[in-house]
């Protein structure tokens, strides 16, 4: 049985239930049969136990999984941050133009995640931070938990002093503080429609690494909040108001079960055309793929690049006011629950989308292969960087890209070149 993806004869069904149950405990979701093929998404959890040197699996040619090992180098957000950062100082000690600062210090092309500090290790540099701006308000996240869980805003020092150091012994007051947090300036002033706050998820598919090779799936939406949004800190404790993950909004009284609070990408599209320009917005969505492909590009070295391994990430983005996209987080499990009609199509494609980019033509798969899927069967996913193709079209690409110029199949060097060369960001 191939763990992604396996060919299987039954002997009995009794047979047959039995290794499906077995599968199903230990975190294995059947999303895909036919009648010689099933397809399984395994769970972050088990994908440690395929790895594990103490398990002594090996995978085959033939077997593949929708994981890389260490993919919580991007997905935790403490390590997300932390290799971003890492990644911005090493293109500043290598003289890169894409680490260019402006005057007041901030990264000009790679400030896309708001300033954070791990808590608490990083808790004396989050307090002299804090006293710059005493009346700033701060999101705390616990470094492993999705869905909204454990997180909270805060704009006091006593709200977390339980974070705090013991002067006298240099240990920390209380034991609950043990597990991780982020903390994060909080994104005072998003982009509201209807007076609410909403957030982008995006799913984003990378078949390898190095060289890194990802897709951008079209079907994004947005997620939006019940509740309309104000900046009062007397309503810094109502998570209607601020947070924008399903799992805390459907509780909420003004839920609608039918739109589940969704718009799709296509619909923010149009309406923020209408309302700021076409320029403007294309300009938006440039910015939003840029910052994705950079995060990618920063966890690439220290990523586990495993032949076996694939993934499609779900990518949390916010936009201010001001029309600039902020990266949240990185989910390694994107929900494929649905909460409407909608979701469900919407995912039940994405599953085979990635599928038939992963396993092209439902052939048998082989890791050996070059990862590089004929156009055909790439469905609502659209090439977004190619690094072996960038590297052709030489070193300066991303920030021409960067900076509005065009590299793509709609550019002049690319007609002039007399061969196609795939757009990175459009």
């Amino acid at each position: 049985f191939m763990i992604m993806a396996g060919k299987v004869k039954w002997v009995t069904d009794i047979e047959k239930s039995v290794l499906i149950n077995n599968f199903e405990k230990r975190g294995w979701i059947q999303v895909a049969e036919n009648e010689d093929w099933n397809f399984y998404w395994m769970s972050v959890q088990t994908i440690r136990n395929v790895f594990s040197v103490e398990t002594g699996y090996r995978l085959s040619d033939d077997q593949i999984v929708n994981h890389f090992p260490n993919h919580y180098e991007l997905t935790r957000k403490d390590l997300m941050v932390k290799n971003i950062k890492r990644y911005r100082k090493e293109l500043e000690k290598e003289g890169s133009p894409l680490a260019e600062k402006d005057e007041n210090g901030k990264y000009i092309y790679l400030d896309f995640v708001p300033v954070t500090f791990m808590l608490p290790a990083d808790y004396n540099l989050f307090v002299e931070e804090f006293r710059k701006n005493p009346s700033s308000t701060w999101i705390m996240k616990p470094c492993g938990k999705a869905q909204g869980k454990g997180i909270f805003l805060i704009n006091k020092l006593s709200q977390i002093k339980k974070w705090s150091r013991d002067s006298k012994t240099s240990s920390f007051v209380s034991q609950s503080s043990k597990e991780a947090y982020v903390i994060s300036l909080y994104i005072n002033n998003p982009l509201l429609i209807g007076g609410k706050k909403f957030d982008l998820r995006l799913y984003v598919l990378v078949s390898t690494y190095r060289p890194l090779r990802c897709y951008m799936y079209k079907l994004g939406f947005c997620r939006f909040c019940t509740v309309k949004y104000t900046p009062s800190t007397s309503e810094l404790d109502n998570m209607f108001v601020h947070l924008t993950n399903v799992a805390i909004q459907k509780h909420g009284d003004d839920y609608n079960h039918i739109h589940g609070g969704k718009w799709t990408v296509s619909n923010l599209r149009l309406y923020l055309e209408s309302t700021r320009g076409k320029e403007v917005t294309n300009k938006l969505f440039d910015e939003i793929h840029w910052i994705i492909v950079q995060s990618l590009k920063a966890v690439a070295p220290v990523m586990n690049n495993d032949k076996h391994c694939f993934e499609c990430y779900g990518y949390d983005i916010i936009i201010d006011d001001k029309l600039k996209p902020w990266l949240i987080e990185v989910n390694a499990s994107p929900s494929l629950t649905s909460s409407t009609a909608n979701d469900r199509i919407l995912k039940y494609n994405l599953i085979n989308d990635t599928l038939n980019i992963a396993v092209p033509n439902g052939e048998i798969p082989d890791c050996k292969w070059n990862k590089s899927p004929p156009k055909e069967v790439l469905g609502n996913y659209e090439v977004l960087y190619d690094e072996e193709m960038a590297q052709s079209d030489g070193p300066d690409r991303d920030l021409r890209s960067r900076s509005g110029q065009s590299t793509g199949v709609k550019g002049n060097r690319a007609r002039d070149s007399g061969k196609p060369v795939l757009t990175t960001w459009k």
